[in-house]
């Protein structure tokens, strides 16, 4: 990871160069902890943030570990939660999510150029966050005897974020607003079944997700809204035409209405739910 910055001065890290490797690099810890790395250094001020510069690569996206074995949605097998192996399942499909979050992250940082300075910190940050989601989840497989990997997982999420490459408004409206969006919802159940079971240490991992993923929607709206009027276009029916063309997921209740409206959206857009 050393050499990755060869554009740049040697003291300084090309951020969207650096966020590809990372997002090339496909063991978890090491993805990770480089991700650690590259944020202690922007912090420092020794990260060039270049807006413009247009990156392509020919390695293959996002680097996964040989485990998770990828399956379709309908392939994930259900396991009772009043089970050791039933809750470490869902944890385990937890980290997965957070896992591929942190892709995602990544990749909004490096393949999209020419948007403002703050788009691509706001991204690091929410790559930093994501990471320290998933080593929150990992450690508690750990401590219940399972790690990331034990289980088969799918890539749907993945899937969005590859339909969505070739147009960053596109991406912010599908992506942090729709398939992560669905997070808030899903929360408050997930973390009432743990705490029903018992495990509480989870429980708490998941109060702290929820936490920080309302943030990451509200920075996917910041930017979408920015983008809609950088083009003139109106937010709602902008929303609704590009889940109707892409194929969204469509969204089901019960609706988080109070953390959506904290990740900033609007009472329109609530009301379509």
């Amino acid at each position: 990871m050393s050499d990755i910055a060869t554009t740049t001065p040697a003291n300084q890290y090309n951020l969207r160069e650096h966020a590809l490797a990372l997002l090339i690099e496909s063991t978890p810890q090491i993805k990770c902890g480089g991700l650690a790395n590259l944020l202690s250094h922007f912090q420092q001020n020794k990260v060039l943030v270049d807006t413009t510069q247009f990156l392509t690569t020919t390695k293959t996206i996002p680097g996964c570990p040989a485990k998770p074995v990828l399956v379709s949605p309908r392939g994930v097998k259900r396991r009772a939660m009043n089970t050791i192996e039933g809750r470490a399942a869902l944890i385990h499909a937890l980290a997965h999510i957070e896992f591929n979050a942190v892709n995602l992250a990544l990749d909004a940082v490096w393949r999209f150029a020419d948007m403002p300075a703050r788009y691509y910190e706001d991204w690091l940050k929410v790559a930093s966050e994501e990471a320290c989601h998933f080593g929150l989840l990992n450690s508690h497989l750990h401590h219940i005897g399972y790690e990331y990997g034990s289980f088969d997982a799918h890539n749907s999420l993945w899937e969005m974020v590859d339909k969505t490459k070739a147009d960053v408004l596109v991406r912010m409206a599908l992506v942090p607003r729709t398939m992560e969006a669905r997070g808030l919802d899903a929360s408050p159940a997930l973390r009432a079944k743990l705490t029903q079971a018992g495990d509480h240490a989870a429980a708490d991992i998941l109060t702290i997700i929820l936490r920080d993923e309302i943030g990451h929607v509200a920075i996917g709206n910041i930017w979408y809204n920015w983008l809609c009027e950088q083009r003139g276009l109106e937010p709602v029916a902008t929303f609704k035409q590009l889940c109707a063309e892409y194929e969204a997921p469509k969204l089901k209740p019960p609706f988080n209405m109070e953390a959506r409206r904290e990740a900033g959206f609007s009472d329109a857009e609530l009301a379509l739910l």
